[in-house]
């Protein structure tokens, strides 16, 4: 994927992005014309930025490119799974494990290790890590409400390329935004003048 640190400004929420902190998160990554991305998780300022902006990180939250990568990755299981229930096909199983896993990852006690010269320590993760996991296992967890809860049905692609944006449809709407819809009209539009 070509990301770019484009100054275009990132498009308004998808329809249902207000009510699923998860579709917000599938959306996080958005197809420009031209073969471009932006993603909004691009960089580790990037997706700090974006936890903080949405109460899941302190506001003086630093990231380091692991971090980035782990949410990068959650974020195209959670698509995959998006895309496989819209398509009625199988959830890939890879996406359920990396889910389940950022659902079990959220500890809940520091652990117990075991050194021989010292005997049994407990240690707290990494504060970093910590947040991260958290965050991974608040946005795992609704993309599992969102994929099992009465709104599943409703839950589809933007109907206008290269948009590759998730919606909660309402009604008619197959877009995420005006600019997609007017996209999409625009292309029938040409569609039916260059048949005719």
């Amino acid at each position: 994927m070509n990301r770019t640190a484009t100054t275009e400004p990132a498009p308004a929420p998808a329809p249902g992005a207000e009510q699923y902190l998860a579709l917000d998160f599938a959306d996080s990554v958005i197809a420009l014309p031209g073969g471009r991305f932006l993603d909004l998780l691009g960089t580790p300022e990037a997706a700090a930025r974006w936890l903080t902006e949405r109460d899941l990180a302190p506001v003086d939250t630093e990231l380091r490119e692991t971090c980035a990568i782990r949410m990068r990755s959650l974020r195209e299981q959670v698509r995959a799974l998006f895309t496989s229930r819209i398509d009625g096909r199988p959830a890939p199983s890879a996406a359920l494990a990396a889910v389940n896993e950022a659902l079990t990852r959220v500890p809940t006690a520091a652990p117990l290790h075991w050194d021989p010269v010292r005997g049994p320590y407990r240690t707290a993760p990494h504060p970093t890590d910590q947040t991260v996991d958290h965050a991974l296992g608040v946005l795992a967890a609704d993309a599992a409400d969102l994929l099992t809860g009465p709104d599943a049905a409703r839950l589809t692609a933007c109907g206008s390329t290269p948009c590759n944006r998730y919606l909660l449809r309402s009604g008619r709407r197959h877009w995420c935004s005006v600019r997609c819809g007017d996209r999409a009209r625009a292309a029938r539009a040409y569609a039916r003048r260059t048949a005719g």
